[in-house]
């Protein structure tokens, strides 16, 4: 079937990429989601692919086992043996330092590499080299932009159009955060609204999730990082569209060029849903969009995934494809067919005396979002939380409302702070979370008394909630919940 497909130009060249040449990438961090996706798209133009990570994850040991080189010491002398006179841009065109905003910045490596000259790109840089030249599509947010551009990435794939994709999660449709094509025509990627880094893109689309406030140790508060959003938002290339929810539209200040429309679950929107039902544990919508009108409404789409706000992601994904002028029913049948993220609302036992569910949530309208999904599939189920708190920053800005969210709880179990990148900050203890909880059942468990404390609860549906370490429990507990029952 012919398509009326917009997307502009054919797929560049190496050249235009700015990547012509390349030949080396030397990554520090290289075990990051965003980080990885990057590393794997160099390794599958043959280039020499070398990375530094702290620790040793699947995911790392899934790279090495593709071929990409990784120690996890912070090795100055390797360097040096790559690089014998590194000279600053000395080093030559055909090699590329990346980092992540991540790394301490007392990380050996990255100090030494500094003192020599050498030019680090930030993985926002790269990703802006990677796609100036393509048919870009953006999807930014504090939460849902993961789960959205996965969604993209499968529709587009399944409506035969060739595109790259650098993915925030594992999509389990492609086993993978990056998706490939011989000759990509679009380029879909998640725009991290951290550190800014966002602002090095220019999308043909853009689409924005939500706004709440994050990052606040970056931004200060929350008007500076809507003031992000609206420079983001000025990214977009001239005539290009933005897609979002109508008041968050009205919230920024956007060109006049720049065509807007919204979308909603819940609200009036140019793109909503009139009709909301589960049928066999499926969410199915039916769908009003400018293109329907008409021609009635596009029926009976099945969303695969659990949770409201699933569906009001998957309606975001539905009006990129349709402002391409893809086919409705090809969309649809794209739609039914999604599986999800890794770590996103992954459930890993489902019977009807147990139900365990893995989920990143780590912000407080993420684990609003994913208890009330649970309490909505599984209602009268006792509904037990393991949180992790991810980051002394986050947990300090936010304790009111990762409590509140979590009150919803029958019962919680939770760990310590997870620093990533930060050092301790006096008084910031989960302990601030606990003493705020209004849940009747609730503890704070030491990471080697995890497991015993699952093996000791009586456990009707358990969520393991956060964004640190704790995805390394979760084959741990599939086990002794598996056993349990």
């Amino acid at each position: 079937m012919s398509k009326k497909v917009n997307i502009g130009q054919a797929s560049p060249s190496s050249s235009e990429s700015g990547i012509e040449g390349v030949r080396l990438v030397y990554f520090l961090g290289v075990g990051g989601i965003g980080m990885s996706a990057i590393a794997r798209y160099f390794n599958s133009l043959d280039c020499r692919v070398v990375g530094y990570d702290k620790t040793k994850t699947v995911l790392t040991q899934k790279l090495e086992s593709e071929g990409i080189e990784i120690h996890y010491d912070e090795n100055v002398d390797l360097i040096n043996e790559l690089f014998p006179s590194l000279e600053g841009q000395g080093v030559g065109k055909d090699v590329l330092f990346i980092y992540t905003p991540a790394i301490p910045k007392d990380n050996k490596e990255f100090v030494y590499l500094n003192e020599q000259g050498v030019k680090l790109w930030k993985r926002s840089e790269v990703l802006g080299l990677i796609s100036q030249n393509y048919f870009t599509i953006a999807i930014a947010g504090t939460h849902g932009k993961t789960t959205t551009s996965s969604i993209v990435a499968h529709v587009l794939n399944e409506c035969d159009i060739d595109c790259i994709a650098f993915l925030g999660g594992i999509s389990l449709n492609f086993n993978s955060n990056l998706l490939l094509s011989d000759n990509p025509k679009v380029f879909v990627v998640e725009a991290d609204e951290y550190d800014r880094s966002f602002l090095t893109l220019s999308p043909d689309i853009a689409l924005i999730t939500s706004i709440d406030a994050d990052h606040l140790d970056i931004y200060g508060d929350e008007n500076s990082m809507k003031k992000a959003y609206s420079e983001f938002a000025g990214k977009i290339k001239n005539g290009g569209k933005l897609i979002s929810k109508q008041f968050i539209l009205d919230e920024l200040t956007l060109r006049s060029d720049v065509v807007t429309s919204s979308y909603s679950v819940t609200e009036k929107a140019d793109i909503s849903a009139t009709d909301i039902r589960i049928e066999d544990g499926n969410y199915v919508i039916d769908l009003q969009s400018p293109s329907s009108k008409g021609v009635g409404l596009l029926t009976d789409i099945k969303i695969g995934l659990p949770g409201i706000h699933n569906v009001e992601n998957a309606i975001g994904a539905y009006a990129i494809a349709d402002k391409m002028g893809l086919d409705q029913q090809e969309i649809k049948a794209a739609l039914g067919t999604y599986k999800g993220v890794y770590r996103r609302f992954e459930t890993h036992v489902k019977t009807k005396e147990l139900v365990y569910i893995d989920d990143y949530a780590h912000h407080p309208s993420e684990l609003e979002m994913s208890i009330q999904s649970a309490k909505e599939l599984y209602p009268g189920k006792k509904i037990t939380g393991i949180f992790q708190p991810h980051l002394y920053t986050r947990t300090r800005d936010f304790v009111d409302g990762f409590a509140e969210s979590l009150s919803l709880l029958d019962e919680l179990i939770l760990l310590d702070i997870y620093p990533a990148r930060e050092l301790p900050i006096e008084g910031v203890t989960s302990e601030i979370i606990l003493n705020k909880v209004t849940c009747l059942k609730k503890n704070i468990v030491a990471k080697k008394d995890l497991l015993t404390e699952v093996s000791n609860t009586n456990v009707e549906v358990l969520l393991t909630l956060g964004a640190g370490d704790i995805d390394v429990f979760v084959p741990q507990i599939k086990e002794l919940l598996i056993k349990k029952k």
